[in-house]
């Protein structure tokens, strides 16, 4: 044996080496490694720090379970943190840097910490550090924020690619395992569409790793030619490295492909990185297999410590020995097999210790024949060494008081593979809303009812037996295929395993010591810690996970939250079915954020929608904001001045003279029908169906529950047709509304709804000259306010171009909004900047816009509103129909609606009239009361308004109208601006300005 690597066996290509490097140490490996097999063939024990007291972790999984074993692979645009050693395939030219450890792996300063682990407990951070708010908010916090997180983000873009496909199939099988190959099999003779996925890069499962012949050859040959039958097939889609993530409504599900991870980064083309399966399935198979549960003991982190299944992966798998000496130590009959490969590799086993008595069946029967110690009613009681396994400190097990029934006694060993139980991999079935059950035979939860079209198959339906899990897949595919809509040509038959009589297994949550028994590897999480919540109160799961932190590693506790709950469950005197389980949610593994953009990155990772003014604005220098999706001209800047400067220019021009905005990006909706009225009366609180023709109508939506949802004019064009505008931002999902309450409510409603944004430019005309410029460019238009009134609409030719006018005002002045056809924008922009040349003509942008309709009062759906408030709050009762029903009427019916305590709109005027409140800032009665002060309010927008020489803003504040003339403080970090509460209409209250 050359190092830890056996001279045989294993599935590599051992005549070409690999080189890579850890921590910049040059190591080699082969083909068909991965980083974790190849690190214990070079004799790396250690591998990282824990995430708390950075105590040595080394490699103790073989599989997507490993809490220890993360890694940052790769540098600069390719750098990835948190992988597990375990995932990652070897390939030329890998770098892969240890995690946690500071200023090396070996010398960790971080592992100071463990000096004051009585200190750092659960929960330590809530007991230690919060007392003094002032030192948690500038000492405690930054410095813990500082230390949070395993690996380091990268500091510059991905330089890959990645993509997104869709696929339908009949039947989706999740797992390559044999019960996988068997379902897919079975249904994929049927004819159906067969989709079969698994993590790894080759398809076998524990096939590849064991001993057990099928069909009286090796298990991996059975395999290959299971896989060799799929691929021939046409129906069939066979995905390697892609692990099914998330399980969806309607047995959809989420597959993450790994396509040239495996490759040198050179070497890897021009083509997509990982690619995201969405995959829709009639019927789905998970075959996901099951995670081995650790031993808690004292010392169980050290490394040197490791799942049975794991050894035995990485002894017949990858032909590596993790150890010289091997220790067994279990609770059922399966880590027998690997006593057994263990001695035909050469090596010595120095002990098994079985937690069972009377234990007499053929697996340790044959181990005890070849000369092993078998140890029953025994356990470990300590691991010693300092960073690695020296040996164990081993006793016999007095079940009936969970002590000890004799004195500890030593074994030199340096390798420890411990084995209590297994836990079917359920996380996907429990995604897809089944029930799980527990189950007490076999000491592991397992899937009960299912929510949708699913089976679960072999291990992870808790069917651990070979022969019985190959059968289970050969039904489930067969049955799968059927309830697609397939049969089977012919009856197959499940391949001939030896069946094994075992011993019953038996679970021992805890086992005596004196030392840290680590529950969650990856944090640090101890049996003490469970201990310390259930006494503390925090005896719910939900809350335990949250308060010690188990399980919310990057494995998602797949190794430790079975262990947790189940030592909860004993805290708590409650059985473990009635202790429940964390809530399974996706992703089952980390997946990258640049999967799941695909290629919507950069410029493609939303639409940008310009108006057709929009070349315009960028030529003479407007700076722009997204609103929604849409780039709008916020201001247009003159010479060196400031943006206050600038927004006061284009403000005063609509106060004194007259402004032009673009408006296209107004939502806009046609609604067609006879029915139209009747539908608007039921969406808007307000009444439509009265509306007469060419007349416009300002109208407000509410959601179910009364709250206001938004706002928009809406004008009856003819009899059966009428025009919506909707905010910017809101007219999709206004949009969407409107089709589910005509689609799913009133279907017997005649109405149509056509988004109608894009087909008309908007050009809005503001100011006491606003008419003087339409005269000029519409000279056959009557236009007098007699001709002309507040609220209605005309249609006629403006610069030449059929045009829609419609004489509303969103600025509290005369104000004229032109539709033209979109095509015709720009036109419509310049003709009427040369016709208000004579009148002082200023384009104005969304911020003079925002300043102009607060001081009048004006309302901004997202701005006075977030989904809390009423119109009753915002002062609008008078839109509020009293003989009519609309969408929110019942809820605003409720007492707690009229609440005079609850939050309303009104006008705050600092006292400095320089002063401007911060948007968000929250409203409170004094700066010097203690925090938490009682918060009356917040800031929804805030201006500096030079037509009322200062800073003014609007606010929701509890009970506000019933405070008028009070004195508040608007309270944003630090910074205390005490205003006057007045109403919100700040500018021409009368509205004598609107008509000109």
């Amino acid at each position: 044996m050359t190092g830890f690597r056996l001279p045989a066996g294993g599935r590599l290509d051992r005549g070409r080496r690999i080189r890579f490097t850890f921590d910049s140490k040059p190591m080699t490996g082969h083909p068909g490694d991965t980083l974790a097999s190849a690190l214990l063939a070079n004799g790396v024990r250690v591998v990282g720090r824990s995430f708390k007291y950075h105590r040595p972790r080394g490699v103790f999984s073989a599989g997507v379970e490993e809490p220890n074993a993360l890694v940052q692979l790769g540098r600069g645009e390719y750098s990835e943190p948190n992988v597990r050693a375990t995932q990652v395939e070897l390939y030329d030219g890998l770098e892969a840097r240890s995690l946690n450890a500071w200023p090396n792996l070996r010398y960790d300063l971080g592992a100071a910490t463990g000096l004051f682990a009585p200190l750092l407990g659960a929960g330590f951070y809530y007991k230690t550090f919060m007392p003094s708010q002032r030192a948690w908010q500038r000492v405690f916090e930054p410095a813990i924020r500082r230390m949070a997180g395993l690996g380091r983000a990268p500091q510059v873009a991905d330089g890959e690619i990645y993509d997104h496909t869709h696929r339908h199939c009949d039947v989706l099988v999740v797992g390559g395992g044999p019960a996988g190959l068997m379902a897919a099999r079975a249904a994929a003779r049927s004819g159906a569409r067969v989709v079969l996925c698994d993590e790894q890069s080759e398809f076998g499962g524990s096939l590849l790793s064991g001993s057990v012949p099928v069909d009286g050859r090796p298990g991996a040959e059975w395999a290959k030619d299971a896989l060799t039958e799929l691929h021939a097939l046409p129906e069939v889609t066979v995905l390697r490295r892609a692990s099914a993530f998330g399980y969806y409504d309607h047995n959809y599900v989420c597959i993450a492909q790994r396509r040239t991870d495996h490759l040198p980064v050179g070497g890897r083309g021009q083509g997509p990185r990982q690619r995201l399966w969405h995959v829709r399935a009639r019927q789905v198979i998970l075959a996901t297999g099951a995670h081995e549960r650790p031993l808690v003991f004292p010392g169980n982190d050290l490394p040197g410590v490791m799942l049975s299944g794991a050894v035995r992966t990485y002894l017949g798998r990858y032909g590596v020995a993790p150890g010289r000496r091997l220790v067994v130590a279990t609770g059922n009959d399966g880590a027998y097999r690997l006593a057994l490969d263990w001695l035909d590799a050469g090596l010595p086993v120095a002990a098994v210790l079985d937690l069972r008595t009377g234990v007499d069946s053929a697996l340790p029967r044959e181990v005890w024949r070849r000369g092993v110690s078998v140890f029953q009613g025994h356990g470990p009681t300590a691991a010693t060494g300092r960073n690695g396994l020296t040996g164990i400190e081993a006793a016999a097990l007095d079940p009936a008081n969970g002590g000890l029934a004799g004195r500890p006694f030593h074994i030199d060993c340096d390798l420890l593979a411990v084995s209590g139980g297994w836990n079917p991999a359920v996380h996907l079935f429990a995604q897809s809303q089944g029930r799980l059950r527990w189950d007490d035979r076999r000491a592991c939860f397992v899937p009960g009812y299912a929510a949708q079209s699913v089976r679960c198959v072999g291990a992870a339906n808790g069917t651990f037996d070979l022969a019985a899990a190959l059968a289970e897949g050969l039904t489930a595919g067969t049955d799968a295929a059927r309830d697609a809509g397939f049969e089977s040509p012919a009856p197959t038959y499940a391949p001939h395993v030896d069946t094994v009589e075992e011993t019953p297994a038996q679970t021992a949550w805890l086992l005596p010591g004196h030392g840290k028994r680590f529950v969650d590897l990856q944090n640090d999480v101890t049996a003490d810690d469970i201990g310390a919540a259930a006494r503390e109160g925090f005896d719910s799961v939900e809350l335990l996970k949250r308060y010690t932190t188990a399980g919310m590693g990057t494995d998602q506790g797949k190794t430790s939250n079975v262990n947790a709950l189940a030592l909860l469950s004993v805290a708590t005197g409650r059985s473990i079915p009635k202790t429940g389980t964390t809530t399974f949610r996706a992703p089952y593994t980390p997946v990258p954020f640049g999967l799941l953009g695909g290629r919507s990155v950069g410029p493609l990772f939303e639409a940008v929608r310009r108006t057709p003014i929009y070349d315009w604005h960028v030529g003479h220098g407007a700076v722009f904001e997204d609103v929604g999706q849409w780039k709008r001209a916020r201001w247009y800047p003159r010479g060196g001045e400031t943006m206050r400067e600038g927004v006061a220019r284009e403000c005063l021009a609509v106060r004194n003279a007259v402004g032009m905005l673009d408006a296209s990006t107004l939502g806009k909706i046609e609604l067609a029908g006879p029915d139209v009225g009747i539908f608007l009366d039921r969406i808007y609180t307000n009444r439509f169906s009265d509306l007469g023709i060419g007349r416009c109508r300002y109208g407000l939506m509410c959601r179910e529950d009364g709250m206001v949802f938004d706002d928009g004019v809406t004008t009856r064009l003819d009899e059966n047709r009428w025009l919506m505008t909707t905010t910017t931002g809101n007219a999709a999902s206004v949009l969407d509304w409107l089709e589910e309450w005509r689609q799913t409510e009133w279907p017997d409603l005649r109405v149509f709804c056509t988004s109608v944004t894009e087909q008309w430019a908007t050009v809005t005309l503001a100011g006491p000259n606003a008419r003087d410029v339409l005269q000029r460019l519409a000279p056959e238009m009557a236009l007098s306010a007699a001709d002309f009134s507040f609220m209605t609409m005309r249609e006629g030719t403006v610069a030449g171009m059929a045009a829609r006018v419609f004489r509303v005002s969103f600025t509290g002045e005369l104000s004229y909004e032109i539709n033209v056809a979109w095509h015709h924008g720009l036109a419509l922009w310049e003709a009427a900047i040369e016709a208000g040349r004579p009148h002082g003509l200023v384009p104005y942008g969304t911020e003079a816009m925002h300043v102009l309709r607060a001081e009048k009062g004006y309302i901004v759906v997202g701005h006075e509103t977030d989904g809390s408030v009423t119109p009753i709050d915002l002062g609008m009762d008078w839109i509020v129909s009293k003989r009519k029903d609309f969408v929110g009427r019942r809820s605003l019916s409720r007492p707690d609606t009229a609440r005079g305590d609850r939050k309303q709109l009104v006008g705050l005027r600092p006292i400095d009239p320089g002063a401007v409140p911060t948007e968000g800032a929250q409203i409170i009665d004094k700066p010097e009361l203690p925090p938490p002060a009682p918060m009356l309010g917040h800031v929804t927008s805030s201006y500096w308004s030079p037509s009322l020489g200062g800073g003014f803003a609007l606010a929701l504040m509890r009970n506000g109208r019933a405070r008028m003339g009070e004195t508040v403080i608007a309270w944003d970090r630090g910074t205390a601006t005490e205003a006057r509460i007045v109403e919100p209409v700040f500018y021409d209250p009368e509205g004598s300005r609107r008509d000109g």
